[in-house]
């Protein structure tokens, strides 16, 4: 059973819940989405496992989820990039941090304090194909291009990340 951290508008936790539980309660809880970049400039995105409990086989940012109790946003973003994508990366940064909330499929609700993290790498990937169906490198030129043409291939939250950080991206 995985937990996640409750928390109110101001990040500070007021509780832990059991993660199903939170999205089919619509509770707002902390979150991560890392954005990874490699020496040409180019995204990581993933495509999520079709199996996944949500938002299944769309594309998203590098990796994403929740810190357990306990554990900060950087060594949980680090543990989630090695479960996810057999990554080890150390030149992770917080960026900012922002609220959404958003019905989704299987009657669950994301509501989250998410914490965008920008990071860095240039090495091998190894997918755990529980999490991850594919990946791919994409320049700020293609990523625009499909976030216009095709957004419903996106994640609700990389949509909000890429409308916030657009001029970054470009």
């Amino acid at each position: 059973m995985t937990s996640v951290i409750l928390v109110n508008e101001l990040d500070e936790a007021i509780g832990t819940m059991e993660k199903m539980q939170a999205h089919r309660e619509a509770l707002l809880h902390r979150a991560f989405s890392v954005i990874l970049r490699n020496n040409e400039g180019k995204i990581l995105l993933q495509q999520r496992a079709l199996s996944k409990y949500h938002s299944g086989g769309l594309w998203t940012n590098t990796c994403c989820s929740h810190p357990a109790p306990g554990e900060d946003i950087l060594t949980a973003a680090k543990r989630r990039l090695e479960e996810e994508l057999g990554i080890t990366c150390h030149d992770l940064n917080v960026k900012y941090s922002f609220i959404y909330k958003a019905v989704l499929d299987n009657e669950l609700t994301e509501h989250e304090l998410d914490h965008v993290v920008l990071g860095n790498y240039d090495g091998p990937v190894s997918l755990n194909d529980e999490e991850v169906a594919a990946i791919e490198y994409v320049t700020s030129e293609e990523l625009a291009e499909r976030m216009q043409i095709a957004p419903e291939q996106f994640t609700v939250w990389f949509k909000a990340i890429y409308q916030s950080l657009h001029p970054e991206f470009l």
